[in-house]
């Protein structure tokens, strides 16, 4: 009966070990998951086919679903092991460079971009930015002209951007290809895509077409809370 019963116990502590095990290496495999998974794809508040005819169903699975998320798939194998790997994304991009920078880039520039839209956006923005717009440029429709003048003229690939200092004064920048304001102690607050796939399912290389057309689903709330 002794031997029994201590080959009950001997068996029931083996078994306990080997979860115990599992578990440990359950809760490692979290961590790595966790970790790996830093930054995650940002849920749309809107559908997919809802920025329509401005911004297609097709551009908008294509544009937010697959390039953003190699961006931010890339971003997340990238810091791994580097002093960036705790960062916020913001840090990351104003002090990081090379492949890091511009998976950085493209998703902090892409996350700002995407957020900005609504299927019942556009009109003009009111308040604070409103009377920062005027006491630059004039007017809102000659802000827009510049902007739109800017944007068109980009080389290549990049962004134009509405940006503000600490005293809150705006000014518009033309960044290329990942580039971002805020490596220049600017704050983002609207920005326009002007990377050929952002627009050329839609518009082809009409790309004055686009920047036209994305007034009509600005959410000036969102960019008004962002100033």
């Amino acid at each position: 009966m002794k031997r029994i019963f201590f080959a009950c116990i001997t068996f029931a502590l083996l078994i306990t070990g080997n979860v115990n095990a599992q578990n440990n290496d359950n809760d490692n495999n979290n961590n790595q998951k966790t970790k790996a998974m830093k930054f995650e794809l940002p849920k749309l508040p809107y559908a997919t086919d809802a920025l329509e005819p401005v911004i297609g169903k097709q551009t908008i699975e294509l544009h937010w679903g697959k390039h953003l998320q190699t961006y931010i798939n890339n971003l997340n194998n990238l810091i791994q092991g580097t002093k960036f790997e705790n960062a916020d994304l913001e840090t990351i991009v104003k002090e990081s460079d090379g492949a890091i920078f511009n998976n950085a880039g493209q998703t902090l520039n892409h996350n700002i971009y995407f957020l900005t839209f609504s299927p019942n956006g556009g009109g003009e923005p009111k308040g604070k930015l409103a009377e920062a717009i005027n006491a630059k440029w004039g007017s809102f429709e000659e802000f827009k002209k510049e902007f739109n003048a800017a944007g068109t003229a980009v080389f290549g690939s990049g962004w134009v951007w509405l940006a503000k200092d600490k005293e809150g004064k705006l000014e518009i920048t033309k960044e290329a290809n990942a580039g971002n304001p805020i490596t220049k102690g600017l704050t983002p607050l609207l920005g326009f895509d002007v990377w050929e796939h952002a627009y050329y399912l839609d518009y082809q290389n009409r790309r004055a077409d686009h920047l036209a057309e994305l007034w009509k689903i600005i959410d000036w709330s969102t960019v008004e809370a962002r100033y």
